[in-house]
C-alpha cells in the first residue's frame, strides 16, 4: 500500500505572530527556530520519509515561496510542488491537492499536516499515522489527529471523542473553536476532548466526495478542471480560477458537518508552534528559566524570559521578568510575554506607518 500512500504539506502561512523573525519574504516554516540545522518544514517532510514514498510527497505553498521550497527541499519533485497564486485558507489548498492526487492515483490516500509543527514523539507519530493510514484505506472516512491535553490551553481548537471504534480511535461528537480558559478546564476534567492538531488523513476520493457534498460552492469551481489535473495544463487552471474560491478552513468547510468523522486519540509530544510562548516552553531553559536562542546571554535578576538574536551576539539583561527580547537587526521586538497576542496589532501597527519595509 506505501506505494498508494501520500502526504500533502501545507505551507503557504505568514506566520505573523513570530514577527520580526517570520517575514513575507520568509515565514517561520522556513526558519531553523529549534537550533536543529533543519527549518519547521524541513523537519515536516523529514518525518513522513518512513511513512510516504518521497515522490509522492507534494507541498502546498504560495507561490512566493517556490524558491524557497526548491531551495529547502531540493529532493522534491517539481511537479509535487503546487504554487497558490493566493491565499484562501486550508479548504481550497486540500482540495486541489487532492484533486490533483486523485488524477495521479484513483486509489491514493493521503496525510494532510500543516508544515510548521512542533513534533518531539517522532516514533509514536509514525505509529499514529500508520494506524491511521490502515483506517481510512478501509472504509470510507475522514480522520483526524486528536492531541491528549496536558493544561486548559485556549489556543487550540478541541474535538470531543464519541463512540470508540477501535482502541485508538473514536468517532467525533463535536469540535469547539478555541475556548475560554474556565470551559478549556471543564474539557481537560471531563477526559473527553483532545487538541485539534489540524492533521488529516483520507483517501483522496473520500475526501473530494465530502467536498461536493458540503462545500459545492468550492467544488464547482474544481470540477470544471476534470481532465487538466495531472496535466502540463493544470497551472494555467489554476491560475484562473484559485482566487474565485471562497477563503474557508477545512475545519468548518467539511469537519464539522460531515457524518464519516473519525478521531484518533494521540499522546506524541505536539505544539504548533504559533506563538514565541509556544516556543519558549519548548526550549532549553537556564537555572532562571531563560531562553537565548542564537546569541550568549548574561543575565541578572532575570527571569522567564525569550531571547532570539543574530548568531554571535551577546545579550546583557538586568531587572527582566517574562519577556520576549527578538532582535532581528532591522527589528527589535521588545514585549511582554502575558502580551503577546498583540504581536498582530503591532504588525498592522508597523504596516500602516512603515508600508511592507519592515515586514
Amino acid at each position: 500500500m506505501m506505494s498508494h500512500r501520500y502526504c500533502v504539506i501545507m505551507c503557504g502561512g505568514v506566520g505573523s505572530r513570530f514577527w520580526p523573525y517570520s517575514r513575507e519574504d520568509r515565514p517561520k516554516q522556513f526558519i531553523d527556530f529549534m537550533g536543529t540545522g533543519r527549518s519547521l518544514l524541513q523537519m515536516s517532510y523529514d518525518r513522513i520519509l518512513p511513512l510516504v514514498p518521497k515522490e509522492n510527497i507534494v507541498v502546498v505553498t504560495n507561490a512566493k515561496y517556490a524558491p524557497l521550497i526548491r531551495e529547502q527541499l531540493p529532493d522534491l519533485l517539481p511537479h509535487n510542488i503546487l504554487l497558490e497564486p493566493a491565499r484562501r485558507n486550508t479548504a481550497p489548498c486540500i482540495a486541489w491537492a487532492a484533486y490533483h492526487i486523485a488524477a495521479l492515483d484513483p486509489d491514493a490516500s493521503m496525510i494532510v499536516a500543516p508544515s510548521d509543527h512542533l513534533i518531539t514523539g517522532e516514533s509514536i507519530y509514525c505509529d499514529c499515522v500508520r494506524k491511521g493510514f490502515e483506517f481510512v484505506e478501509s472504509k470510507d472516512a475522514l480522520l483526524t489527529l486528536g492531541i491528549t491535553p496536558v493544561r486548559p490551553e485556549t489556543g487550540y481548537g478541541y474535538i470531543q471523542i464519541g463512540p470508540k471504534v477501535t482502541d485508538d480511535i473514536n468517532k467525533v461528537k463535536t469540535f469547539t473553536e478555541k475556548p475560554n480558559l474556565e470551559l478549556a478546564k471543564v474539557f481537560l476534567e471531563t477526559g473527553e476532548f483532545f487538541w485539534n492538531a489540524g492533521i488529516f488523513l483520507w483517501k483522496a476520493s473520500s475526501i473530494i466526495n465530502a467536498l461536493r457534498r458540503y462545500d459545492t460552492d468550492l467544488t464547482v469551481l474544481f470540477d470544471r478542471g476534470e481532465g487538466l489535473f495531472g496535466t502540463p495544463r493544470e497551472d494555467d487552471f489554476i491560475r484562473q480560477n484559485f482566487g474565485a474560491c471562497p477563503a474557508n478552513s477545512i475545519d468548518y468547510a467539511v469537519m464539522e458537518k460531515a457524518d464519516n468523522v473519525y478521531v484518533e486519540c494521540a499522546g506524541f509530544g505536539w505544539n504548533d508552534l504559533g506563538t514565541w510562548s509556544a516556543l519558549y516552553d519548548n526550549s532549553a531553559k537556564d537555572a532562571d528559566s531563560n531562553v537565548a536562542q542564537g546569541g550568549s546571554l548574561v543575565a541578572y535578576d532575570s527571569h522567564g524570559n525569550i531571547f532570539v538574536t543574530p548568531n554571535g551576539k551577546l545579550i546583557v539583561a538586568d531587572g527582566l521578568k517574562d519577556y520576549i527580547v527578538a532582535d532581528a537587526e532591522d527589528v527589535l521586538l521588545i514585549c511582554p510575554k502575558a502580551d503577546e497576542q498583540r504581536i498582530k496589532q503591532m504588525v498592522n501597527d508597523v504596516k500602516m506607518r512603515f508600508d511592507d519595509k519592515f515586514l
